[in-house]
């Protein structure tokens, strides 16, 4: 088994004391240990231990999904949804990943299609206004269709589809629900709409979503997990649908999602 280990570069001035652990616990299992310093290293390895927040998680999550490769996230972020371990757990992460007995849960991913280009994501699509220089716009109008049948035209700032994992990111603080992870559905959020009607739709995610433009004047941003991938000024539509790839997290049996809901977002806490 090979192992790669993945940090925040915000944490890099004291990853040296964390790696040198690491590379002993891994090699007295004799399992190999490759420190990852980018995508392109991930192709081989058998788990992706990921020191850092949510942020460091998604950066590489997509090529993970790609090579089969597990994450086993240990949160020195801010929020700390996705990784599954605490700092005061690193220990027993370790040993979990050196004992070989530990369990996974899949994470569903979507992909997204636009203008002959496919993007896959973790969290979420945005189709966001441009609020920056020559392409500023005020705001956008979009049509969205799911399996051919109109949901609603939306003049508003954006809208986001996010899959269960992202319902706890930019959906949530939009007004968007919480699903727990192991639904098969997604979720449609509006961006501060320009209406008293336009509401979060939750759909299958055996569905297939298409968002149209309804006017031609303004530029927009497609963001996908954080990143913006293109700035647009023309499409037909984007076509949203459940993906074939998957993430693949090993897991806590100590956690639980409803117990780090309301400790991640301050809501209650022991």
């Amino acid at each position: 088994m090979i192992v790669g280990i993945y940090f925040n570069i915000r944490f890099k001035s004291d990853y040296k004391r964390h790696l040198e652990k690491i590379e002993s616990r891994l090699k007295a299992s004799d399992i190999e240990c490759r420190l990852v310093q980018g995508v392109a290293d991930i192709k081989g390895i058998d788990i992706l231990m990921v020191l850092g927040g949510d942020g460091t998680i998604l950066s590489v999550a997509s090529e993970c999904a790609v090579y089969d490769v597990k994450i086993i996230g240990i949160n020195y972020g801010h929020m700390g949804f996705l990784a599954d371990f605490e700092p005061e757990q690193f220990d027993y992460a370790l040993r979990l990943v050196c004992d070989g007995k530990f369990q996974t849960e899949r994470r569903s991913m979507i992909e997204i299609a636009f203008n002959n280009k496919v993007v896959y994501a973790l969290n979420d699509l945005v189709i966001q206004r441009s609020t920056s220089g020559t392409g500023f716009s005020n705001t956008i109008n979009l049509r969205a269709e799911i399996d051919g049948s109109t949901v609603d035209n939306y003049s508003s700032d954006g809208l986001i589809v996010s899959t269960p994992t992202g319902s706890t990111a930019y959906s949530l603080a939009a007004g968007g629900s919480v699903l727990t992870p192991d639904l098969e559905a997604m979720i449609m959020t509006p961006i501060c709409p320009h209406s008293l009607h336009s509401r979060p739709i939750v759909f299958s995610d055996k569905s297939v979503l298409r968002i149209f433009r309804l006017d031609g004047n303004s530029t927009l941003n497609i963001i996908v997990d954080g990143k913006v991938v293109d700035t647009v000024y023309d499409f037909d539509f984007v076509t949203v649908r459940k993906s074939l790839r998957f993430v693949e997290f090993i897991t806590s049996t100590k956690n639980n999602f409803f117990d780090k809901l309301l400790i991640k977002l301050n809501i209650w806490s022991k």
